[in-house]
């Protein structure tokens, strides 16, 4: 349930209301199978850091001082030096009755010397799990300076690159990285329950009055507005463009890469066909990737079209026949699925035309003992027991977990001049997460989440937003075809859908692992806020 408009003034913060936070076996088993975070092997803390820092000390507990860890730096993108200050910097959450509720972290990055802010974009930004923080977007695209990795090679060990990111976005836009409760540095204050904010709703109310308040803090009400999410994050942008507007603020645009709003499309439940047929196009892709087909197609993107058609025609309705399907027709459909995803016959005839996302990781590399990654079906690690249905890691976790843990550590606390005494927490432990917003579904079961219709609300107020949807090939957890097929389920008018712009990248979950993808990065972001913001730099 979205909260009331605020009409007496523009800038007016929305409380964060209590409510009752239950969670049934279907959304626990929600969190459990998706775990949107990028690496969730990552369990590693932080060094301990130096006592905190002057600007950073906390007041009494009833009213807490925000932190504060300011810099300067430059870097040079294109044939631009731009200079730019950065804040590792924090604000207090409150409640309607302003007690202090949270505090929670954020890392900008504000270009010098702008006179007039209604010219300069300012893009909050954030990654998934639910409880992951935003250093994986941070240390990989967003930031001024990001950690190299090998390709899809595991990363050697420390010590580890950090490099100049001419990628970066800040030449167009000022940068807000957000943590939120729960993970990097944010947390609960006082006796304020973490189920405050662990939910769909809980998380994106209190996203909403952090940008309410970042916004009046540092006079940016004029700026064009952007969200920029990855994997659950997706699914916070979602429900937070339709919050913001409820507060009266209206994005310019919201970028969602590695996307998920339909969770149904993802959890390949018991009856459900429909994530067999959108998760199709993804093993045929990466079976293409890994020379894996037994007739091997010159290029990719025709094949996936003639994937995409078969999946949504002829293998839909071999599905929807159940065992009703003839004999001769079920061995057509297991001839096609070998042709496009390289599994065999028998395997795709014991499961019954019905392939999850997690045994086609298994199955594909079987034979070499080899596991495919789930974030990013390109990285192949050592598949353990050969005897499992399921992988027992994820080799893309595996490869870049320690490199982007310690490149954020080193940078934190050396060029950003952090010198607080909290651990930062890469991967935060908010379960019970509430799935359930509040309201069951048919018969009073509380249904699949699914925020699409929070975003086709806020395009269908402000018919001025616009959506990039950046989508990985190689992605096996948020896959492509199941996030073009939501946004063709949103109910939109045709003048609605043509706000939406769809880029595929030959990429994994987190599409900018690999440098070689960084240019096509650049040149779609840098185009989409041209086009959105007025012109404004």
């Amino acid at each position: 349930m979205l909260l009331p408009p605020c009409r007496e003034a523009r800038h007016r913060t929305i409380p964060i209301p209590e409510r009752e936070n239950t969670m049934t076996r279907r959304a626990f088993a929600v969190l459990v199978s998706v775990m949107l975070a990028a690496p969730t092997a990552l369990t590693a803390q932080s060094p301990q850091g130096k006592p905190a820092a002057a600007t950073a000390e906390k007041g009494p507990a009833s009213e807490p001082t925000p932190a504060r860890y300011d810099s300067h730096h430059s870097i040079k993108i294109g044939a631009q030096t731009i200079e730019y200050d950065a804040r590792v910097g924090s604000i207090i959450l409150r409640d309607g009755d302003e007690k202090p509720i949270g505090e929670m972290y954020y890392t900008s990055y504000t270009k010098n010397g702008v006179s007039d802010k209604a010219h300069r974009p300012v893009m909050f930004s954030y990654n998934g799990g639910p409880g992951s923080s935003s250093f994986w977007l941070h240390m990989g695209i967003m930031g001024p300076r990001r950690v190299s990795v090998p390709g899809t090679d595991h990363s050697d060990p420390a010590p580890y690159r950090l490099v100049d990111n001419p990628y970066t976005l800040l030449d167009k836009t000022d940068i807000v990285m957000v943590d939120p409760i729960g993970t990097g540095f944010s947390h609960p204050l006082g006796d304020t329950p973490g189920k405050e904010f662990w939910g769909i709703d809980e998380d994106a109310r209190s996203i909403t009055q952090f940008i309410q308040r970042y916004l009046s803090e540092n006079n940016r009400w004029n700026s064009p507005k952007y969200l920029l999410g990855e994997s659950y994050g997706t699914t916070r942008s979602a429900v937070l463009s339709a919050m913001l507007q409820e507060a009266n603020i209206d994005l310019n645009g919201v970028v969602l890469l590695s996307t998920v709003l339909d969770f149904r499309t993802l959890l390949f439940q018991p009856g459900d066909d429909l994530p067999y047929e959108l998760n199709l196009p993804s093993y045929a892709a990466v079976a293409w990737y890994h020379k894996a087909l037994p007739s091997q197609p010159a290029q990719l993107e025709p094949f996936l079209r003639e994937v995409e058609h078969f999946a949504m025609n002829e293998y839909a309705t071999a599905l929807l026949q159940g065992g009703a399907l003839p004999a001769a027709e079920r061995a057509s459909i297991i001839d096609k699925m070998h042709q496009y995803t390289g599994l065999s016959k028998e395997y795709i005839d014991n499961a019954d035309l019905r392939v999850s996302a997690p045994g086609f990781e298994k199955e594909l590399m079987r034979n070499k003992k080899e596991v495919l990654g789930r974030l990013d079906a390109r990285y192949l690690g050592a598949s353990g027991d050969l005897l499992e249905p399921y992988p027992e890691q994820d080799p893309q976790s595996s490869a870049i977990s320690a490199a982007y843990a310690g490149a954020w550590n080193t940078y934190l606390r050396t060029e950003l001049g952090y010198n607080g005494n909290r651990e930062y927490v890469p991967s935060g432990n908010v379960q019970p997460w509430d799935f359930n917003r509040g309201a069951g579904g048919s018969f009073g079961f509380p249904g699949t989440p699914n925020v699409s219709g929070d975003l086709a609300r806020a395009l269908q107020t402000n018919p001025k937003l616009q959506v990039l949807l950046l989508t990985g090939l190689y992605d096996l957890a948020t896959p492509y075809y199941a996030a073009a097929w939501t946004m063709d389920h949103m109910g939109l008018t045709s003048d609605l859908r043509d706000n939406i712009q769809r880029v595929d990248f030959e990429s994994g979950h987190m599409v900018y692992v690999n440098e070689d993808v960084l240019p096509k990065w650049k040149e779609t972001l840098d185009a989409f806020i041209d086009r959105t913001s007025g012109g404004g730099m």
